[in-house]
């Protein structure tokens, strides 16, 4: 950071920081905020099982019926009466039990009533449940027989065939016994023990299968009390011997299973609570359901019920409906609507949490669905009566209303982020082009102010702004200033120093002409001959230094006229070939007119630096090769000699004032390192372009002047 205020790399930094700590901020807390909302529906939800609990205390008669049996409930042998959504026709082809078919009960071996160890399930084995619809209780039996053995005609037994026998125990407490023995398919009534009296209370259908026959049956709800079993007797032949496969002994009344109806009192005290966002379940102390209300996919909580009550369908809404949500949700999930419920209809719920609502404490318990699709929250409250548990309530609800809060959350929280990002972003994008802007005007001044050679043109305007890019702006002008002053010193000095030197040369070389003329010793010739030759090799440096001075002051008032370059290189050359008769020309010019914009006396001057300083530099025997073409409108001349190459360092400061690249060998006489330098001046006042280079075959140099046509 400079000392002008807050650097631009720190402001781009800390701003970059921000962009990045906002959205990671907002995530986290939408996660907390998820935390404390699950949470909140665990409360929420005991409460819900509380306050149910609550009007379900202190009533023992609608527990009576349920709880009055055994500590342990034995599946199979105590039976639950389903919930049935439709009356079943008593057909026998068992369709309308189909949605059903997952809560039957398969009876085998281990049901038979004398233990059996060659027994088989083609033997005899069936598939069994009761249902409840209206007043009525249905049950339905799929048996596997190898031998079907109906009641054969005329015969006064019912007994000795195969038959269903039935064991109820009637809410006065009475035991009794029907059984339903037919002798061909079709309708049937029941017969009471011991006296065979047909019942026609009981009826159902009789309907003989490949493996074996079906039965549905249909007998009043009022009948029953707290006890029910079924037996299946099959009976392969006449003789004493035959077998039964029961869901209870139904011979002994203390051994017979229970029976276990919904209550519909518990239901119509429950029925309200389905409003409540939450599937409710009424169980007893031995974990079987009482009673049932709701659905589980319905069950999402209180939040997702708000939620759609605010719900609206703005021009925003759906433009972020449509094009937003699909990308949201490649990171989101959306709550299922379906998802697999393994507590669908069952008899007998199980967990933790319900164990310890039956031993009196309240408790909860988070679970998956096996699909992986939906969590599912229960809570559980005991129900009290005479200081002891009669049951539990159970409250089920999924997270999909925090679920669906959350992606709410997150979506808004996506939406600012958006807009926060197109602005940062279109503030950096101007802010990042204000620094550009910036940098490429210092940088555009920087080139202006100084031209290929070095030569300081103009100065650099001074900023005021306070950060890098203004002090950065400030020293470059700093610099450019000193420089161009430095530059007009060098530049001001060759005719300073001419001027300067001029008269005390004068001076030096008249005393020595006087005291030529009186010294009359051999000894003090010699001397006052090599003083005069040192003064005039001093006068031609001056003399070079001021037609430099000269050629600077003429170029910035001379006049431009169109000459014809060709003739002027034609001229000149011959009038070379005259005056170095030693020197070797190779010259190729274009026999067309290239007329060009200058001076042409001008151009003579370059022609006569360049090709004086082609014959120093070439070896000896060598040609000077002089070219002149025009290419893409303009015209170019080419002089090239065999002789030492340039340094690769060099460049085009070969054509600075006062620079050379001549060795020892070359130093005889006095030179300043004008010559290249008055030919870049000729060329910049005819708008051209001149470089040199090595030539790539040879040891040499090539000095390409390159003028505009027209």
């Amino acid at each position: 950071m400079s000392r002008f205020g807050l650097g631009l790399r720190s402001k781009v930094i800390l701003l970059s920081c921000f962009l990045f700590v906002l959205p990671w901020l907002g995530y986290e807390y939408v996660w907390e905020m998820e935390k404390y909302l699950r949470e909140g529906q665990e409360k929420t939800l005991v409460g819900t099982t509380r306050a149910l609990a609550t009007a379900l205390h202190e009533r023992p008669a609608l527990f009576e019926n349920a709880s009055e049996f055994t500590d342990k409930v034995e599946k199979g042998r105590d039976l639950y009466a389903y919930n049935i959504n439709n009356a079943i026709r008593l057909d026998g082809e068992l369709g309308d039990w189909q949605p059903y078919e997952s809560l039957m009960w398969q009876y085998h071996g281990a049901y038979l009533q004398t233990p059996d160890d060659k027994h088989a399930l083609e033997d005899l084995s069936f598939k069994h449940m009761v249902g409840k619809y209206g007043q009525h209780l249905y049950a339905v039996f799929a048996v596997k027989d190898d031998v079907l053995r109906l009641r054969p005609k005329n015969a006064l037994s019912v007994d000795r065939n195969d038959h269903l026998k039935i064991a109820i125990k009637t809410p006065d407490g009475e035991l009794k016994n029907y059984i339903i023995a037919t002798r061909k398919e079709g309708w049937v009534n029941a017969f009471a023990l011991p006296g065979l009296t047909p019942y026609t209370d009981i009826q159902g259908y009789f309907k003989p299968t490949i493996d074996g026959y079906n039965i549905e049956l249909r007998m009043p709800l009022g009948m029953l009390g707290n006890k029910l079993g079924f037996a299946i007797s099959d009976w392969d032949d006449t003789q004493q011997q035959h077998h039964l496969m029961a869901t209870s002994n139904v011979e002994d009344a203390n051994a017979l299973g229970t029976v276990l109806l919904p209550s519909p009192e518990i239901k119509r005290i429950i029925k309200g609570m389905r409003h409540s966002g939450s599937r409710i379940w009424v169980v007893d102390k031995h974990h079987r359901v009482l009673a049932q209300s709701g659905t589980i996919q319905h069950a999402d909580g209180v939040w997702a019920s708000s939620l759609r009550e605010t719900e609206t369908q703005g021009l925003w809404q759906r433009f972020e409906e449509r094009f937003l949500h699909p990308l949201y949700y490649q990171i989101l999930t959306k709550p299922p609507s379906e998802f697999l419920d393994i507590l669908h209809d069952v008899a007998a719920l199980q967990g933790n949490h319900i164990a310890s609502a039956l031993r009196g404490e309240p408790a909860s318990n988070w679970r998956i669905t096996p699909d992986n699709k939906a969590v599912i929250l229960s809570a559980a409250y005991p129900i009290w009566g005479n200081d002891q548990v009669l049951g539990a309530v159970i409250a089920e609800e999924t997270t999909n209303g925090v679920r669906t809060l959350r992606n709410k959350a997150l979506e808004k929280l996506f939406n600012v982020i958006i807009v926060v990002m197109l602005i940062g972003t279109i503030s950096l994008f101007f802010f990042a082009s204000r620094i550009s802007s910036r940098i490429r005007r210092l940088r555009d001044s920087a080139e202006q102010a100084i031209d290929e050679q070095g030569r300081v043109r103009s100065q650099l305007s001074i900023s005021n702004d306070s950060d890098e890019i203004g002090d950065l702006s400030r020293s470059f002008a700093n610099i450019v200033n000193r420089l161009g002053g430095y530059t007009h010193y060098l530049e001001n000095m060759s005719s300073r120093l001419s001027h300067e030197l001029r008269t005390p040369v004068t001076v030096v070389r008249s005393s020595l002409e006087n005291l030529q003329l009186i010294a009359t010793e051999p000894q003090q010739q010699k001397y006052l001959t090599r003083a005069q030759e040192g003064v005039a090799r001093l006068n031609k440096l001056i003399t070079t230094m001021s037609e430099a001075t000269r050629l600077e002051q003429s170029i910035s008032t001379a006049a431009r006229e169109n000459y014809n370059l060709t003739q002027v290189v034609q001229g000149c050359m011959q009038g070379y070939a005259i005056a170095y008769p030693n020197a070797l020309f190779d010259v190729k010019i274009e026999d067309t007119a290239m007329s060009v914009n200058g001076s042409a006396d001008f151009f003579a001057q370059l022609l006569d630096k360049l090709i004086n300083n082609a014959l120093e530099f070439a070896q000896q025997g060598t040609a000077i090769c002089v070219s002149l073409t025009e290419h893409q409108g303009q015209a170019v001349l080419a002089i090239s000699n065999l002789g030492p190459r340039l340094p690769q360092e060099i460049g085009d400061h070969i054509f600075d004032s006062m620079v050379s690249v001549r060795g020892q060998d070359k130093q005889q006489q006095p030179h300043l390192g004008l010559g290249l330098y008055i030919a870049r001046l000729i060329v910049d006042f005819h708008r051209g372009k001149i470089r040199a280079q090595n030539l790539e075959a040879d040891e040499g140099v090539c000095i390409t002047v390159s003028l505009p046509i027209g």
